[in-house]
């Protein structure tokens, strides 16, 4: 149940959490710190680990003196794992955390003979923002896949107090930004024939009659897409790239700003029906994202995913702290980015707030 204390980085001081013996959370706590009886469970996106999200520093500093503590737990996609990676893998390492830490919560309320109400709220930044939403809407337990399951457990996921999108992003929509021009032309026609082998490559990979392995792609190829030089999946790729979407997204492939209001109906839309988030939706959009097309109307696709979240009678969009975070970058990092930091850091500490009041 416990950790040790150390440093990470020059200023992370806390505790490290064996949440399995191969998944672990950092804690941002002082030693001898006051008991904290509520939990913000931090996921990264692809290729994160400790300390590589510049803005956690500003959110732990924020929550110092309040009833909340700061966790960010690394996956087992975490690092350079990520091209193995798949959500739903994710959301039951996510599961495994949320119950870990509200064991650990309820033992030190037990310890100091105290009955205080422990709530937990999970928050993705990039990828990480798929991960939460997989674990708000899609089946509890995850559906068995015969072929690539490699080992799920398939518990059940429990419910969390609240949930956090930050800088949710469409890798799809990102990765032909990065590669086409303004008029959807590939700006290199090697780049254009690395793109079209890797998609054919990866569909007959993944689809072809009795394969039951998933398959890595060449590094050669992946690399020349701008991807960092990680094994990838076919599978995965797939994924992330959706050659077939908008009519037939990927799993990954949550935010593209074309998606039909029938896909968001079966994501946003579904998170009341699977009953698993008891308060509110909170989402932050970065205002210069520069992993968005300049094309996407950033506010309009705000619009979009609240309406497919609150269709049902309950409300569970959180109007009052969504939105778009002006100034800021994809991971709001950057050093004239403290206004945005700060703009952030303020919006997640008022969520937790109000979560923490609610019934």
């Amino acid at each position: 149940m416990g950790g040790f204390h150390g440093v990470v980085g020059t200023q992370d001081i806390g505790k490290i959490h064996h949440v399995t013996e191969k998944l672990v959370a950092f804690e941002y706590v002082e030693p001898n710190a006051p008991e904290k009886p509520h939990s913000l469970i931090f996921v990264g996106g692809l290729g994160d680990g400790l300390t590589t999200v510049p803005f956690l520093k500003d959110i732990a500093a924020a929550l110092e003196p309040t009833q909340w503590s700061l966790f960010s737990f690394i996956l087992s996609s975490s690092y350079e794992s990520w091209g193995f990676g798949r959500l739903g893998q994710d959301a039951e390492d996510i599961a495994q955390c949320v119950e870990y830490i509200s064991e650990y919560k309820k033992a030190l309320s037990q310890a100091s003979q105290t009955a205080r109400a422990r709530k937990v709220v999970i928050m993705g930044h990039s990828t990480g923002s798929q991960d939460v939403l997989h674990y708000l809407y899609s089946p509890n337990p995850t559906p068995i896949d015969p072929v690539f399951d490699n080992g799920l457990r398939h518990i059940l996921r429990p419910a969390v107090d609240g949930a956090i999108l930050q800088a949710p992003v469409s890798d799809r929509e990102g990765i032909l930004d990065a590669i086409t021009d303004e008029n959807g032309k590939f700006r290199d026609a090697e780049v254009h024939g690395a793109y079209l082998q890797l998609i054919e490559m990866a569909k007959t990979c993944t689809f072809s009659d009795g394969n039951k392995h998933d398959v890595l792609l060449p590094l050669a190829l992946t690399s020349k897409l701008g991807y960092s030089p990680v094994p990838i999946t076919a599978r995965r790729f797939l994924s992330l790239v959706a050659p077939d979407a908008p009519e037939n997204p990927g799993e990954d492939d949550l935010f593209s700003s074309d998606l039909s209001d029938k896909r968001l109906d079966e994501t946003f839309g579904m998170i009341l029906a699977r009953d698993l988030l008891k308060h509110k939706l909170l989402v932050l959009y970065s205002g210069n994202d520069q992993h968005v097309p300049k094309s996407v109307d950033k506010g309009k696709l705000l619009q979009r995913w609240r309406a497919a979240t609150d269709k049902s009678i309950r409300k569970i969009w959180d109007d009052e702290h969504s939105g778009v975070v002006p100034g800021a970058s994809h991971n709001v990092g950057g050093e004239d980015e403290g206004e945005a930091r700060a703009d952030l850091a303020a919006r997640v500490k008022a969520y937790l707030e109000d979560v923490r009041s609610s019934t």
